[in-house]
């Protein structure tokens, strides 16, 4: 079983070198990119995210861990969170995903932070492992495994203060909602931004001169 990691890092490899070194690692992964034809992909195995792993510190135990994923419905999951924040179980709500759910969990915190005002708020990213398992179709050849970093995010959203404000990622909106945040920003940029001198305009009439 062979095991080969990113082709990003064919191209962090040839930064900073001479011409026939970029060569050489252009060559290496053409070939690796020719030799993927005699292979057909496998399976996927992905490090799982766990609740207790997750990397804020002094998370309430009752708080509410939605997983996010590529084919989730925001509808359901929007739905679901609110409904528990409604019912006053919990005061905390943690979003998580990873890769191309990461604009999916981005978009549902923001919408879960206006309707409920949640003022104080814990970001992080992180990475985890997927290896990618690749078949061969002719005899002879041997498995191959692709290892691959992507990236994690976790976004808590909170209506009670929290207790590590030191840790990186946290935010609080000092008692403002969402949207009184964004219109003071929008009226201080607006009046940073210098006024243009009103021009009048003027007819210049053209004539034409002749000799007589």
């Amino acid at each position: 079983m062979l095991y080969f990691t990113n082709s990003q890092k064919f191209h962090k490899k040839i930064s900073g070198c001479n011409s026939r070194h970029i060569y050489q690692s252009q060559l290496a992964l053409s070939l690796f990119q020719s030799k993927m034809e005699n292979y057909s992909k496998g399976k996927n195995v992905e490090e799982q995210m766990e609740r207790d792993k997750i990397p804020i510190t002094n998370l309430p135990v009752d708080f509410l861990w939605m997983q996010v994923k590529g084919g989730s419905k925001m509808t359901n999951l929007l739905s679901h969170a609110s409904g528990i924040l409604e019912d006053k179980t919990t005061t905390t709500v943690v979003w998580s995903g990873a890769g191309v759910a990461i604009s999916k969990v981005i978009s549902c915190a923001e919408i879960l932070k206006r309707k409920f005002s949640l003022k104080y708020q814990v970001t992080k990213l992180t990475f985890k492992s997927v290896e990618e398992y690749w078949e061969p179709k002719l005899d002879g050849l041997e498995t191959i495994v692709v290892k691959r970093q992507i990236p994690v995010i976790h976004i808590l959203l909170s209506s009670q203060e929290i207790e590590d404000t030191q840790q990186l990622g946290y935010q609080t909106l000092h008692g403002k909602t969402f949207w009184e945040t964004n219109k003071s920003f929008i009226k201080q940029t607006q009046a940073q931004k210098p006024k243009k001198p009103f021009k009048h305009k003027t007819n210049i009439s053209k004539t034409k001169i002749t000799d007589n």
